[in-house]
């Protein structure tokens, strides 16, 4: 997986917002790859899945013979970030699907509501407090979904102030980290630093990532 020095990671290129974390990992010299074949993913050392329709990426991963591979990814406890519809793809329980539902990969322990903050027209910058340096850092929410239930094993890494109330925004459940924003439309690198550092402390081969 990677070499000795840095790991690859896998950007699930199916839909939506890939091409942007693929530039961030690169902007923090990190190789990427963009996945949407099955065997694309043998010598990745953590995966991204990217927002877009949360929907569209199920029946794309269905099409391309991924469902599988990743379920069985995520069942053995290797890095996935989610962001955005990527964290629906990952959640246990998802509310307010369109008919039929979607498939999810069912792994990381919270209910999530698709398009919580609304429709693409009530999109917008947040800023998300985090404990992971005690910040504040810009998050995009485009028809984001919302975090109404964390269980055990769930840690909760970034709020934001909505309506009067502190919300989740951003929770990492072992070997999973999931944001509801799009940290890939920013500038800010603390989010993909973070999942790097999840990747390293997983890894039996050790990287250099400072």
């Amino acid at each position: 997986m990677g070499d000795s020095k840095t790991p690859r990671i896998g950007v699930l290129a199916l839909q939506g917002a890939f091409k942007e974390h693929v530039t961030m990992l690169e902007k923090l010299e990190v190789e990427a790859v963009e996945i949407r074949n099955p065997k694309e993913l043998e010598d990745v050392s953590g995966i991204i899945i990217p927002g877009g329709e949360s929907s569209t990426i199920s029946l794309v991963a269905e099409e391309w013979k991924l469902i599988d591979p990743l379920t069985k990814w995520i069942s053995e406890d290797r890095p996935i970030f989610g962001t955005c519809a990527g964290m629906i793809f990952i959640a246990k329980d998802a509310k307010n699907q369109k008919k039929d539902g979607q498939k999810l990969l069912g792994k990381l322990n919270i209910v999530v509501d698709r398009n919580h903050f609304g429709r693409q027209k009530f999109s917008f910058e947040g800023q998300v407090s985090t404990d992971l340096d005690n910040q504040k850092h810009s998050g995009i929410f485009i028809r984001a979904p919302g975090i109404l239930s964390v269980g055990e094993g769930v840690k909760v890494l970034g709020t934001i102030e909505h309506n009067d109330k502190k919300m989740p925004v951003a929770v990492q459940q072992g070997s999973l980290l999931a944001t509801s924003f799009h940290p890939e439309l920013t500038e800010d690198t603390v989010w993909h630093k973070h999942f790097l550092k999840m990747v390293k402390s997983s890894a039996k081969d050790k990287f250099d990532l400072q």
